[in-house]
């Protein structure tokens, strides 16, 4: 042990040695020390005086113990929970690497000898101090612990519970005071931990001998295991309390809605439940609507593309569609769109399944198929309240399709969804529906197609060498393509270690002409896919996602995976 730690480290005389503070700010440091409890270091950085960098490459130089940047260093998951969550929180450390002389270990406070002696009782190896930025080393120990402490906590006592021989569960999931409830605990915690990760989704899923609960973060689903089985039950009883279902009703689907408040984020909570083997499965789709809906300019829209696009929703009449699988995106670009048409001289409907977010001086119609109000229901309504645009959050059947190609030809503007896979089966996915040639030729007038893309970390982001397999690959879809420099992620504690962070759209925008018309009065697919690619803006899916690989966005993983969906299709 450095014996500099054995005496009594006067850091302001250090800094005023070093000239990186004044006696004045030092007498405002002390004073700051002394009113709020904070260490010296502390304040001297807080009030701006010296950079927390700075600082601590002076103590770093002071002691010979190293000064590590956090977002730079290559950290081990599995290592760092070799320390328990309690203790790791407890004494701000985090394990760096195993060294043969012992652990190394980043501190917040490295100068504190019983931290010291502490870990190494708990570690039973030396440890070898590091300095660290103690904002990144608790944003790691919120990464990478994610609460699974507290939650097995919680749920071992809640199991605890269920197991008394006069359990009533109804008792525990709806009394009068739940506040402190292990079941309301821990759903807290569960969506304070999907609302730090960014999830979309949360799954609660009973098994066996078990409960699973997996949240979807960035399209992948991330599981966390608990051997609580019985814990299901009451977390499912109080989310249906809390969406107002019937908690008595086990045998049957249900879906409801609820809101709350996690983080500072306002979050809109879709429910649905499905009885199972074991009991009822719970899927919650989250909409933060604390951050309001996306413009035009954030979807990741190309210029050209979001320019056009922009110009074609503001025509008096006609249909654009936008497609694509589930959970690519669409609603998210059509609300984007609805956000600009909003003026108080246009009359908006929109007619969804269901209402994801709330929208100022547009008239928004929830479809409930329990009292007959089916989309073609509104439509119909909606038509006979003198709207400018209406929205159909998505044609199911060939009634929708007819009335809303009608209503586009009538003087209408009409935005809606389809699920196709490109924005060049849309034409004939309508057609298959039963919707009559001469009325998706006469009223279509663009079809946008979209997916979602992993962005790279940017924290963790290297160069990459496409192999044979994958230069080949590339020459097929555009010639010297394969000679680019692309990128990929080596996973790091900000990504949780997959190398990506965040999604990004990709768009093709199909637009109707006079030969695009012509290919579908005649039915001629052939004629329709060549007059397509010849179309102004017309850029394939694969070809945008590979274009975000050679800007260094997404990975060529990511591209692949995009070209496999697309494949096999039959224009």
């Amino acid at each position: 042990m450095d014996t500099r730690l054995n005496r009594k480290v006067r850091i302001g005389d250090l800094l005023l040695e070093k000239g990186l503070i004044d006696e004045s700010q030092l007498k405002l440091a002390l004073y700051e020390q002394k009113r709020s409890g904070k260490k010296l270091g502390k304040a001297i950085t807080d009030l701006g005086f010296v950079t927390e960098v700075k600082f601590l490459a002076i103590m770093s130089d002071y002691f010979g113990y190293p000064f590590i940047d956090l977002s730079r260093f290559r950290l081990d998951s599995i290592l760092i929970q070799k320390l328990p969550e309690t203790q790791a929180r407890r004494y701000r450390a985090l394990l760096l690497s195993e060294e043969p002389e012992g652990m190394l270990v980043g501190l917040a406070d490295p100068t504190d000898l019983m931290i010291i002696d502490d870990l190494q009782r708990i570690l039973k190896k030396p440890v070898l101090p590091a300095f660290v930025q103690e904002q990144d080393l608790l944003s790691i120990l919120d990464n990478v612990y994610r609460r699974q402490e507290q939650m097995a906590s919680i749920a071992g006592e809640l199991e605890g519970e269920l197991q008394s021989s006069d359990f009533d569960i109804n008792a525990i999931v709806s009394g009068s005071d739940t506040s402190e409830a292990p079941v309301v605990r821990l759903l807290q915690s569960l969506f304070e931990d999907a609302v730090q990760v960014k999830a979309s989704d949360v799954h609660i899923e009973p098994e066996e001998t078990q409960l699973r609960i997996r949240l979807r973060v960035d399209g992948e689903l991330q599981e966390q295991i608990m051997k609580e089985k019985r814990v299901a039950s009451a977390l499912v009883s109080r989310l249906k309390i809390m969406s107002g279902l019937d908690i008595s009703e086990k045998r049957l689907p249900q879906d409801g809605r609820f809101n709350i408040r996690v983080r500072n984020h306002n979050i809109d909570v879709r429910l649905s439940t499905m009885p199972v083997q074991f009991g009822e499965s719970v899927v919650m789709r989250l909409l933060d609507q604390s951050g309001g809906i996306l413009s035009m300019a954030s979807l990741g829209m190309r210029a050209a593309i979001q320019k056009r696009f922009e110009y074609l929703i503001t025509r008096p009449h006609g249909l654009i569609l936008v497609t694509g699988p589930t959970g690519s995106g669409k609603t998210t670009t059509l609300y984007a769109g609805l956000t600009q048409l909003n003026q108080a001289e246009k009359k908006i409907i929109t007619a969804e399944d269901p209402i994801e977010y709330r929208l100022p001086r547009i008239n928004q119609v929830q479809v409930n198929t329990k009292v007959g109000l089916e989309f073609s229901t509104v439509l119909r309504a909606a038509l006979r309240q003198d709207p400018d645009i209406v929205l159909i959050g998505e044609m199911r059947d060939q009634e929708t399709a007819e009335i809303g190609l009608r209503a586009a030809m009538t003087g209408h503007m009409v935005l809606s969804t389809l699920h196709t896979n490109d924005a060049l089966s849309a034409p004939a996915r309508l057609m298959d529906m039963g919707v009559d040639t001469y009325l998706v030729a006469s009223s279509l007038r663009a079809v946008l197609a979209q997916r979602l893309i992993k962005k790279l970390c940017p924290h963790c982001t290297q160069p990459y060498d496409a192999d044979i397999q994958e230069k080949a690959w590339l020459e097929t879809m555009e010639v010297g393509c394969s000679a680019q420099a692309y990128k990929h992620g080596r996973g790091c504690h900000h990504c949780h270690n997959t190398g990506y962070q965040g999604r990004i759209g990709i768009y093709e925008l199909l637009e109707i002409n006079s030969d695009l018309i012509a290919a579908l009065r005649s039915n001629d697919n052939q004629a329709f896919a060549d007059a397509a690619v010849k179309s102004r803006y017309f850029r394939s899916l694969a070809m945008s996602a590979l274009d975000y690989a050679r800007e260094g966005v997404t990975s060529l993983d990511e591209v692949f995976r995009v070209s496999a969906t697309l494949e096999g299709e039959d224009y």
